[in-house]
C-alpha cells in the first residue's frame, strides 16, 4: 500500500515562543532529516521516547477542516501528513517508509489539553482522527511528495 508525504512541519530551535497559547509553533518545510530513535532533526520535539512523530492522514485532516477545526500545516499538532494510506492501516507495529526513512506506529494520537485550548473544541470531537504517534526506526531524508509505503509485516 502506497501513498504520498503531503506535509512536513517542525518546531525550530530558534522559534521565538515555544508554546504560544493559541497555536503550535511549527513551520512547514519541504524536506527534513529523520534521525533513528529521535524524530525530526532540529525539532524541539525531537526526543528519545516512543512518541517521536505526530502523523496524520490528509483525508482525516480534510474532514476536521470541514468541521471547523484549524487545519493549516501543523495546526492540529501534526508533523507529517500522508495521503492515500487509510488511517485504519496505521495500527501499532506498522512500519511505513517515508522517502529514505522508516517509521513505526506506536499508538493512536488522542490529543491533549493544549490541543483543546488551541482548537477551542474538545478532543473528543476529533476522536479517532488525530492520527498516530510513531518512532523513527531507520533514519534518512524525507520530502514533501515522497512515496509513503506501508511495509509488509
Amino acid at each position: 500500500m502506497t501513498g504520498r508525504v503531503v506535509s512536513i512541519v517542525y518546531t525550530p530551535a530558534e522559534v521565538e515562543v515555544r508554546k504560544p497559547p493559541d497555536r503550535y509553533a511549527r513551520v512547514p518545510v519541504g524536506r527534513a532529516t529523520l534521525a533513528e530513535g529521535r524524530g525530526i532533526v532540529g525539532d524541539l520535539k525531537n526526543s528519545v521516547g516512543r512518541r517521536q512523530l505526530n502523523v496524520m492522514c490528509a483525508e482525516a485532516l480534510a474532514e476536521l477542516a470541514a468541521e471547523g477545526f484549524k487545519a493549516g500545516p501543523g495546526e492540529l499538532g501534526e508533523q507529517v501528513v500522508l495521503s492515500g494510506i487509510p488511517r485504519d492501516a496505521l495500527v501499532a507495529g506498522t512500519r511505513v517508509r517515508l522517502g529514505g526513512a522508516v517509521m513505526e506506529v506506536v499508538e493512536p494520537r488522542t490529543g491533549c489539553a493544549r490541543f483543546e485550548a488551541i482548537q477551542v473544541k474538545p478532543r473528543a470531537a476529533a476522536a479517532g482522527r488525530l492520527g498516530v504517534m510513531a518512532r523513527v526506526v531507520a533514519g534518512g531524508e524525507v520530502a514533501v511528495g515522497d512515496t509513503a509505503e506501508v511495509l509488509p509485516g
